[in-house]
């Protein structure tokens, strides 16, 4: 059985079940404090809670998630014009079957605070708190880095801290051999970092040097690594006068250690 619920002050206002797969459009407007209830029988599934938001293949160890509405505050500035917006909403979960070798770190359903829907990304600081500098930017989906701010141009952005980390959570085990970073760049606003660490999961610790480009950077792991999470830290910035090195995307690259 497969539901997705929309849920407001614990009333359901509308729902939708299917065998393996459902889509519920619902026709109304949403509110603050509303929250989207996906439940399946997968741990693997591919979720869309909007139609203005990219698919997300995600790992769920309860079989269920709650996605809660970004619409307080400055939420909404890191989805794309539209989303979550009017009278008329489709969302949709289905079964993932597929385990070939991908970008495991992508999922523009994540969200701040408690989660039961992996990936998820957390930091240890977040420029000002603001939505557009916060860790789930990283791995939303979005490349382009030219800009900073609102969408399309969410990034993690660091406060100008010298022991600022990064953590992905895959919330079980990969096994991973290949890590792309996305620098942002918008020159001359930004600067940029000219070395990182990674530390893996299975406390492998890789040093590797960044560039101040507007592209991928490939970082090559080694070996195959069976982790669950790793942290990305030891962030040496240039020696550009400007305070704002950030990251605009993380990918990981591999597949899922056992289905």
């Amino acid at each position: 059985m497969t539901r997705i619920q929309i849920i407001r002050g614990g009333e359901v206002l509308a729902g939708v079940e299917g065998k393996k797969e459902a889509q519920l459009l619902y026709q109304g407007a949403y509110q603050i404090g509303d929250e989207i209830r996906f439940e399946t029988d997968y741990e693997y599934a591919i979720v869309q809670v909007d139609q203005a938001v990219k698919p997300a293949r995600v790992y769920l160890p309860e079989k269920a998630f709650t996605f809660r509405l970004p619409l307080d505050g400055d939420n909404p500035a890191v989805y794309a014009p539209g989303a979550f917006a009017g009278d008329m909403h489709l969302c949709s979960i289905r079964p993932d079957e597929d385990n070939g070798y991908r970008n495991l770190a992508r999922n523009p359903a994540d969200q701040r605070g408690d989660v039961t829907c992996y990936p998820h990304a957390t930091a240890n600081v977040e420029t000002r708190n603001e939505s557009v500098f916060c860790a789930r930017n990283t791995i939303d989906g979005e490349h382009i880095a030219c800009g900073h701010g609102e969408w399309p141009f969410g990034s993690w952005g660091i406060g100008a801290r010298t022991d600022a980390e990064l953590t992905l959570d895959f919330g079980r085990e990969v096994e991973v051999d290949k890590m792309v970073l996305y620098l942002r760049a918008d020159f001359p606003h930004d600067a940029y970092w000219i070395q990182g660490t990674v530390l893996l999961g299975d406390g492998a610790e890789i040093t590797f040097p960044l560039e101040g480009i507007d592209g991928p950077q490939e970082i090559d792991l080694g070996i195959w690594h069976r982790i669950r999470s790793l942290k990305l830290y030891k962030l040496i910035k240039c020696d550009n006068p400007s305070a704002f090195p950030s990251l605009r995307q993380i990918e990981v690259y591999g597949r899922d250690a056992e289905r």
